[in-house]
């Protein structure tokens, strides 16, 4: 079904050659890949090792774009030198906070005519939905504030990061990294009937994200079974590609993408793609779609998959195994049942929804309407919920009888919205199983609040077998299993119309108006003061995690506390508060020790410490920190690391950072990426002593000589490591963070 090869390999006449049997230069050949061809168009670098990228477009959602432009407008943004589109798909429900998300939609609307931007109100599309429709182009890269930033189908590289990183971009700074190596993803065959895109994806992420084989890198997809795909079922494919890890997706281009681009009315964004001869690719993926069965991925991972018949068949030992592991992530806060869905043998379904950047497409909604023509979900505890991604397909299976379909069935038709992949819309029932063609299924996640008893159980699963368990009544049930006549291609036939847009957004590009005030509400709050690193740094352990991984959602909880989004201290309120509730409190007091030091007063405790290691409270920044295995998988927010910084956080210390988005983020916020080998045995209230540290950042150490000072006084030494830093981020980190860095002058061209 999906092999990994970890082997350098050529593309060569279409097919597959090893590196060892061709004797070429794997470093020249693999500028010949698609994605070197868009990443060095948009390199205004000299360094072939290092990317300095400049984007065509930005997009971000509104949970992201208030703190983004106040951010900006703190660094002094003029204007907008390219297309950035706000949409408001995430908190669009306004429904927690009295009117502070509606004032938000307020604020992006005066950004864009201030600015000039592109505003898209609520429930018009999501984020990447629009992102397809109005602004992909082959050959073209775009920068999102959301990590399933991925529009490779369309010939166009999507990156998700961070604020931090599109502030940049929209001060006409760069986007700085390391060369990736670039993953063939070779496709053959084609997919039977009943199996989908996300069956596709879960068994890509299942095979490639625990190692981290494809982490950081690109995946180019390649093979004679692109062909065999319509352009929504690879980006169905490519949206989850977030999930494995990787930086960024291309696709080989063809008269299917071509089709596509006509379709939304832009015929001369499209250009064939594809890679030279003997373009070189560092390891290989094989796929083959013919053998790809419906897949389902158990909680708390898109990468925890097995096909939905190895479910079938022992639900008891699966669902044990899997129940055992996510009981020790949720460390006794809350006991989670899968087993409690297992009804006469078989797994029974409390929940089925289709919804966003991956589910909510033209062709699985089709697709799970020809499915459910007919039938019924049942008046039982099973209930279904259907999320057309954006207004031109709503408009589309509306005019079809698509969602007459859906209706007659008991599904009931939602506007596009992101909420239920996050917890604001769709929560399920504590302990009930929901299946969902979602982007995620983490724990902390979905409407789970472990520390109040409370916890969503959710599985990933594509449209077509969501429908087929729909139609069972909700158990458990793979698409391949069940007769139904499946679209006519004239069925399948997306008729865009884009008449929505044409009189709802707000096209502003390319015309600011300097005098239009912004608008804001009374939860829009400025960054508070951000202080810069003195010549030593001492933080105080406030959290520590052993978890394997530790996601953004539990860094940050998503859900209801995202409505505080635009105001900093607020939402720092929240920080870590579904995994390590005493986090806030902790740094608080850390922060108040700093003030005080700051204020010319040195605190008792700091003189005590800093004279167990010979420390000058003068010359000292005091801060908190946060120790995990491997945190920031997720979410690209970049409230996971301002709200630490708010707080007084002024270093991480971990064994790896799960994504780059999240270390860039730690970047720009002021908190030292510091990286640790080996067990690390200390606790929540130990302090951390690295002297010399701003110099050593300054000339580009990578290594760092510090201490630790336990509660019982004991002094021991700790080797922390911080390497790759550019040397703009050296400056950042220096300065105390990205707005610091700006408002010293830095980042000017």
């Amino acid at each position: 079904m999906v092999e990994v090869i970890k082997r350098g390999a050529y593309l060569v006449d279409g097919g597959i050659v090893w590196a060892d049997g061709l004797p070429a230069d794997p470093a020249q050949a693999r500028e010949k890949t698609m994605a070197y061809s868009i990443l060095r168009s948009h390199d205004r670098g000299t360094d072939r090792s290092r990317l300095r990228l400049r984007f065509d477009a930005l997009i971000s959602h509104d949970i992201t774009f208030v703190g983004i432009i106040q951010t900006a407008k703190a660094s002094g943004l003029e204007r907008f030198p390219i297309p950035y589109a706000m949409t408001n798909c995430h908190n669009s429900l306004c429904a927690v906070g009295g009117t502070i998300n509606e004032d938000d939609h307020a604020f992006g609307l005066s950004a864009a005519r201030r600015y000039g931007g592109i505003y898209v109100p609520a429930n018009q599309a999501v984020i990447h939905q629009y992102a397809r429709e109005r602004l992909a182009g082959c050959g073209r890269m775009i920068l999102g504030s959301d990590s399933h930033t991925r529009y490779g189908a369309y010939g166009c590289m999507g990156v998700g990061e961070g604020g931090g990183e599109l502030v940049k971009q929209l001060l006409e700074n760069t986007y700085d990294a390391a060369a990736p190596e670039v993953v063939m993803v070779y496709l053959e065959g084609a997919p039977r009937r009943g199996v989908g895109p996300q069956d596709v994806a879960i068994a890509l992420v299942g095979a490639t994200f625990p190692d981290g084989c494809v982490k950081n890198k690109i995946l180019e997809f390649v093979g004679p079974g692109v062909k065999n795909l319509s352009a929504d079922y690879r980006t169905g494919i490519d949206v989850m590609t977030t999930e494995t890890s990787c930086l960024s997706s291309i696709w080989e281009t063809d008269e299917t993408i071509r089709a596509y681009y006509e379709n939304v009315g832009r015929p001369e964004d499209f250009r064939p793609l594809r890679p030279e001869n003997g373009a070189y690719y560092d390891s290989v993926v094989r796929i083959d779609l013919s053998q790809v069965e419906c897949m389902i991925a158990l909680p708390f991972h898109p990468s925890i998959a097995c096909t939905v018949h190895e479910l079938q068949a022992d639900p008891e030992g699966i669902l044990a195994r899997v129940e055992a592991d996510c009981n020790r992530q949720l460390e006794g806060k809350v006991s989670l049942d899968l087993r409690r869905s297992i009804v006469d043998g078989r797994v029974v379904c409390g929940q089925g929804v289709i919804v966003g950047c991956s589910g909510g497409m033209y062709e699985n909604i089709v697709e799970a309407g020809k499915i459910l023509e007919g039938q019924s979900i049942g008046n039982g505890y099973f209930d279904m919920s259907v999320y057309p991604a954006s207004t031109p397909i709503s408009l589309a299976v509306t005019k079809n009888g698509t969602a007459a379909r859906l209706m007659e069935a008991g599904c009931v038709m939602k506007p596009a919205f992101c909420g239920p992949c996050f917890g604001a819309g769709d929560t399920p029932a504590n302990q009930t199983l929901s299946i969902r063609h979602a982007t995620r299924n983490f724990a902390n996640r979905e409407g789970s609040k472990p520390g109040s008893g409370q916890i969503a159980a959710v599985a990933l699963m594509d449209a077509r077998s969501i429908a087929a368990t729909a139609r069972n009544g909700g158990v458990l049930t793979a698409a391949t299993d069940i007769g139904y006549e499946p679209p006519t291609a004239e069925e399948l036939a997306y008729r865009y119309d884009g008449s929505v847009y044409a009189k709802r957004c707000y096209e502003g590009f390319g015309r600011p108006d300097p005098e239009a005030p912004l608008r804001y509400g009374p939860n829009i709050k400025d960054w508070p003061r951000m202080p810069r690193l003195e010549e030593d740094l001492l933080v105080r352990l406030c959290a520590v995690i052993h978890d394997p991984v530790t996601t953004t959602d539990e860094l940050i909880p998503s859900g209801e506390t995202s409505s505080y989004r635009s105001n900093p201290i607020g939402l720092s309120e929240f920080a870590l508060s579904r995994r390590v509730p005493e986090y806030v409190a902790r740094s608080k007091a850390v922060r108040a020790l700093e003030e005080a030091r700051q204020a010319g007063e040195i605190p008792g405790e700091v003189r005590a410490v800093l004279d167990r290691v010979g420390g000058d409270a003068r010359r000292t920044t005091v801060g908190s920190c946060i120790f995990a295995r491997k945190p920031g998988d997720g979410s690209a927010r970049e409230q996971a690391a301002s709200c630490q910084k708010v707080l007084g956080g002024f270093a991480n210390i971990c064994h790896e950072y799960a994504t780059k988005r999240y270390r860039s983020n730690c970047i720009n916020w002021g908190l030292v990426p510091f990286t640790v080998d080996g067990d690390f045995p200390w606790k929540d209230g130990d302090w951390v002593y690295i002297p010399g540290v701003r110099a050593a950042i300054a000339r580009g150490a990578e290594d760092f000589a510090a201490r630790v000072i336990a509660a019982d006084g004991t002094v021991r030494e700790l080797s922390l490591r911080c390497a790759g830093l550019t040397e703009s981020e050296r400056q950042i980190l220096q300065e105390g963070c990205l707005m610091n860095y700006y408002a010293a002058g830095y980042g000017r061209d």
